[in-house]
């Protein structure tokens, strides 16, 4: 089961992208099985030689016990080599990149992974471009079915 975040790919020219693990408490990889994310509106930040996952919301589970409950959009912390946190932080630092979660999934039995991209902020001309290449392979798409 993926999540996608959407969003990212329209606001953001993705660039570089890694893979890394994710710290999840209670029945939180419960809630992602049963499709309860949204990375809408998350980003990432690095303080202190570690990442962390912003503002992912992650709901509750209705069939779990809430006494043991989590906040939906806590900060949670991302698992990555140190060489690579510092890698992206140099990057991030020194010119106008940013870090945003791409897609969250499950691999395997139980280890859900977030990927993560180094992108670089779309400017509005570049979203109606992005935009209308879309529309163009649409239509492509549509013409090439109903000739078949």
């Amino acid at each position: 089961m993926k999540f996608i975040n959407k969003k990212a790919f329209h606001d953001y020219t993705i660039l570089e992208k890694f893979e890394a693990g994710i710290v999840l408490v209670g029945a939180e990889v419960k809630a992602i099985r049963a499709g309860k994310v949204n990375l809408k509106d998350s980003y990432i930040r690095i303080s202190k030689g570690e990442i962390f996952l912003l503002q992912a919301h992650i709901s509750y589970l209705e069939t779990t016990n809430r006494a043991f409950g989590y906040d939906e959009i806590r900060k949670r912390k991302l698992l990555l080599h140190k060489r690579e946190i510092e890698k992206l932080f140099q990057k991030v630092s020194k010119t106008a990149l940013t870090i945003v979660p791409t897609k969250l999934y499950i691999n395997g039995k139980n280890i859900v992974k977030v990927e993560v991209a180094l992108a670089e902020g779309k400017k509005l001309h570049d979203k109606r471009q992005t935009m209308k290449e879309k529309d163009l392979k649409r239509e492509a798409d549509r013409a090439m079915k109903s000739y078949k």
